[in-house]
């Protein structure tokens, strides 16, 4: 399998002041990550918006994006309007990742009055909502309509256009076989949501999904992994919550463990690329110091 060039990424979601936030966002492009990100929801976390806006202000080169945007709260004609607001002002550093939110998110749709509908009523939103945001953000004079069931839209139009062309990438979270086929057929960036713990011959299956889904576009996607465990450390929700170290991570198998020297580190992730086309990791703000000389090895490499 080609690989494309490894890009890294860091996920961040607190911080108490704007100068901490922005401090954060130096730190972030200065170790040669390419892109900083944020969650999303009602607690825990800042507004990714508003955050990312003010990440790319405080740098040059570092690409923003959300990690993921949970598709039920928002209207897609708005976050398309926010999107190309954000790409503006970011310079066209943008990335919008959008997905159908987690069961464990479903306490964030009761506080909104929200149904937490099944998966494939989600996944069938979703779709509707990823055709609007692609009609509205690609082209300068584009127009959206849709008839549902999910999103009615005559004729939407937004303002700013953002500034990439055809438009900004779309990131599109997945762990289920509906949820990564969508993916295969209309995001730019596949992650793969599984848990801590997946083997991967549980990623493999699910590459396979995405390749037969995708056809000939396959080659032109981005697969995207969120580390939980680098070198010796874990993050401490991972650690306090579910019990887990970086060393029963990687005894077990799991794909999200990166642990060894660094040559070893560069190595896996080399061998992933290869065999499963991983080339987009991320790693929460906790290891990105662990994670940099690996960053330092293989970035756009």
């Amino acid at each position: 399998m080609t690989g494309r060039p490894f890009r890294f990424g860091v996920v961040a979601a607190q911080a108490g002041s704007g100068k901490e936030w922005a401090d954060k966002a130096h730190s972030i492009e200065s170790m040669g990550y390419a892109t900083m990100l944020t969650p999303d929801g009602l607690r825990y976390t800042l507004a990714p918006l508003p955050a990312l806006t003010a990440a790319a202000m405080a740098t040059r080169t570092l690409r923003v994006g959300t990690y993921v945007i949970a598709s039920d709260f928002r209207n897609p004609v708005l976050l398309a309007k926010e999107a190309a607001t954000v790409d503006v002002l970011s310079g066209g550093r943008f990335e919008l990742g959008i997905g159908v939110g987690r069961p464990a998110a479903a306490e964030d749709n009761r506080m909104l009055g929200i149904p937490f509908d099944s998966g494939a009523v989600r996944v069938a939103r979703l779709a509707e909502s990823l055709a609007l945001l692609k009609a509205l953000l690609t082209g300068e004079t584009a127009t959206a309509t849709a008839t549902g069931p999910h999103y009615a839209v005559a004729n939407a139009q937004i303002s700013p256009r953002p500034v990439q062309q055809p438009r900004p990438p779309i990131l599109v979270a997945g762990s289920k076989r509906r949820l990564l086929e969508l993916a295969a057929r209309e995001a730019d960036i596949i992650a793969l949501g599984i848990a801590p713990t997946e083997p991967e011959p549980g990623v493999a299956e699910r590459i396979g999904w995405i390749r037969d889904a995708a056809g000939s576009r396959f080659d032109q996607l981005e697969i995207n992994l969120n580390l939980m465990a680098v070198g010796q450390q874990v993050p401490r929700w991972i650690s306090s919550q579910m019990g887990l170290s970086a060393e029963s991570l990687a005894r077990s198998g799991a794909i999200s463990a990166l642990t060894g020297t660094t040559d070893e580190m560069v190595e896996t992730l080399q061998r992933r690329r290869e065999s499963l086309g991983i080339s987009y990791i991320v790693v929460g703000d906790e290891l990105m110091d662990g994670l940099a000389p690996v960053v330092e090895r293989l970035a756009g490499n």
